[in-house]
């Protein structure tokens, strides 16, 4: 039987349950450089993205996770088809796995995720999560601007950028939390679709479980509506998408209790 450990929590929006070591984390503002022309740069990118870090991800999730992703099709169809990137939506379950899964899903694109600070501020990670693709999130009025240029730059170079609305991480979770619709007006901004990736755990043996992502779209927002409303609709689709396919989970690794009272 797989030992379910149990873990408390009080807010589903709020709490985090991720392995955080102390990071001094940086400030990301008029300074920071989000787009990188230099030939050395994109050199050494390549090195770290497809060189060194692909192969031995591919291989620890294979054997830790047993991964299977469903649906790729769905992707490949749309970058056969068109030139413009476009954006995933995750649900946010596993903290080293849910950094290899956007470069997996869209292979052989390059994939983007839009992560907080902590994610460039890691001593000794700072330059290779860079490389990898991390984007963090401003925190001025003059870094917001060169942030959504580098968004926009992306998706026209057709590229992946990966987005885990629920933002923190609760290992293992089989449900999909519920979360804002604020990002989901970036498909909306720049006329892209969007499409899910639900992760769910699945028991195939007495004592084992493998990891079955599912994807699923492409999901449009609709431009007959308002903006706001069209990104509340393309949030609710993509929600749907998730909570549909997490219903493919049948095993709980961890057992998450609301709090009650004090």
């Amino acid at each position: 039987m797989i030992k379910q450990d149990i873990k408390f929590f009080n807010n589903e929006l709020e709490d985090d349950f991720a392995n955080n070591e102390k990071i001094d984390t940086i400030k990301i503002d008029k300074n920071y450089k989000y787009i990188h022309n230099n030939p050395l740069w994109n050199l050494a990118s390549f090195i770290v993205y497809r060189i060194i870090f692909l192969l031995p991800a591919f291989i620890y999730s294979k054997i830790k996770f047993r991964l299977k992703i469903e649906g790729k099709e769905k992707i490949k169809k749309y970058i056969k088809e068109n030139k413009k990137g476009f954006f995933v939506y995750h649900n946010h379950t596993q903290e080293i796995l849910d950094t290899f899964l956007p470069t997996f899903i869209g292979f052989p694109k390059k994939a983007y995720i839009i992560a907080n600070a902590d994610n460039v501020s890691i001593k000794g990670l700072r330059i290779a999560n860079k490389m990898m693709g991390a984007i963090p999130i401003p925190e001025d009025k003059e870094s917001t601007k060169k942030y959504l240029e580098a968004i926009q730059y992306y998706i026209e170079k057709g590229k992946i950028i990966s987005i885990y609305p629920e933002a923190h991480v609760w290992p293992y979770y089989t449900k999909i939390r519920n979360y804002k619709s604020v990002s989901f007006k970036y498909p909306i901004k720049y006329n892209v679709p969007a499409f899910s990736c639900t992760t769910t755990y699945q028991k195939y043996k007495k004592n084992k479980f493998k990891t079955v992502v599912y994807i699923d779209g492409p999901f449009y927002g609709k431009n007959e509506l308002p903006k706001k409303l069209s990104q509340e609709e393309l949030r609710d689709e993509v929600y749907n998408s998730m909570k549909e396919k997490a219903q493919n989970s049948n095993i709980d690794v961890i057992k998450y209790v609301k709090k009650e009272g004090n």
